[in-house]
């Protein structure tokens, strides 16, 4: 039997982290291509450290569609600077950017294309996960979201100047505890921020405090909870000159925070043909709508696919116990309302749009759905349908 009082924990990292850096600068790359020529075939790698950022991958487009190196370098320092990056170890108007993207590979093309009768195949093999709970009203796991919360909060202060003496580069960890499996308090609450010169850590305390206590539900935490913020003291170099980046570095931030399985492939740089991305999106799309339309309190779901072919090799569903409706019956109901071929996937989620960006901090999902498109995925519109299949 499982344990329904218990401690669990999560992070996240806001989007001057060294690695969101990276993925936010390789997203960007994504969304400047598809704006351009919404099916091109993009994969594409960012790393940075002090004053110096590489971008590296692969791309392909209509040659009249192409982007130049000049064009990626710019939108990559624009990106850099959006985030806030101003200081003498990374600044986004002196960093030094090199670019070594190129044309895709001819062996992959060839198996992803569609063809004469074939449908488009899967950009590579793998498993992807998708989950959702009904603890949160985002049908999100209550620690992530949270964590998420606080730095989003933080951010909006810094770029607003409510909170000028904040830096870009901040992480935040939250301890919650469940009785009889539902989230009831905080137990701990970790915030280290980037701050400007002279603060200590009661000083910066202040300044985050009220952004910790709005991110939580009234009353999560209580005269009990154990703070910690800014333990080492000081943290006044932060981001890619404090430490290096890497796309694809903070998958566990980007989905669940741990309380669900993760495939292993990274999404950020990658357009929406790469079912690393796309095909974890629908699954998050499902878990979601499956949890919505009430038929679980929780749900998991793994897609399985191998390169070049189109459907799903297997839909599995974990239901913790949960479910209201018979699990083999769900499955097929999900293959009934929705086409989980890549194409499909995009078809029916709308994901050629240039909306990747925004996803490349405080996480890809528990986010609204937005007027351009973007966390499409989010929506509940496939409930009913779900409901009535079965």
């Amino acid at each position: 039997m499982s344990r329904t009082d218990y401690l669990f924990t999560s992070e996240s990292v806001s989007e001057g982290h060294p690695d969101k850096v990276c993925d936010q600068i390789s997203d960007t790359m994504i969304d400047l291509i598809l704006s351009r020529e919404p099916e091109a075939r993009v994969a594409v790698e960012t790393a940075a450290t002090t004053n110096k950022v590489v971008l590296m991958g692969e791309v392909k487009t209509s040659p009249e569609k192409s982007v130049r190196d000049e064009e990626f370098i710019e939108a990559a320092r624009s990106t850099i600077k959006d985030i806030g990056y101003m200081q003498k170890g990374f600044h986004f108007n002196t960093c030094s950017i090199d670019c070594y993207i190129h044309e895709q590979s001819a062996d992959i093309a060839q198996g992803v294309d569609a063809a004469d009768n074939k449908d488009e195949g899967a950009g590579d093999q793998g498993i992807m996960f998708g989950y959702a709970t009904n603890e949160t009203p985002e049908l999100m796991p209550a620690p992530i979201q949270y964590s998420h919360r606080i730095l989003h909060l933080m951010a909006e202060a810094r770029h607003s100047g409510a909170a000028p003496e904040l830096g870009p580069d901040s992480k935040s960890q939250v301890t919650v505890e469940y009785r009889d499996g539902k989230p009831v308090r905080a137990h701990t609450i970790v915030v280290s921020t980037q701050h400007a010169e002279g603060l200590e850590s009661p000083d910066v305390r202040k300044i985050v405090e009220p952004y910790v206590l709005k991110a939580m539900p009234e009353g999560f935490v209580d005269a009990d909870t154990v703070w910690h913020v800014n333990p080492t003291g000081r943290f006044v170099i932060g981001g890619p000159d404090g430490d290096a980046g890497l796309t694809g570095r903070k998958i566990i931030v980007d989905t669940y925070g741990g309380a669900a399985p993760h495939g292993g492939g990274a999404f950020s740089g990658k357009d929406p043909t790469k079912v690393d991305r796309s095909a974890a999106y629908a699954a998050r799309y499902v878990a979601k709508n499956v949890v919505a339309a009430g038929l679980m309190d929780k749900c998991c779901i793994q897609l399985s696919y191998a390169i070049g072919v189109p459907e799903p090799l297997s839909i599995h569903i974990e239901d913790y116990g949960t479910a209201n409706a018979d699990v083999a019956k769900v499955e097929q109901a999900i293959r009934d309302s929705i086409s989980l071929t890549p194409r499909g996937i995009r078809t029916h989620l709308g994901l050629t749009r240039p909306i990747y960006r925004r996803t490349a901090a405080y996480g890809h999902f528990g986010r609204e759905p937005d007027a351009e498109g973007g966390f499409s995925w989010e929506k509940t519109d496939l409930a009913n349908a779900l409901k009535s299949a079965l």
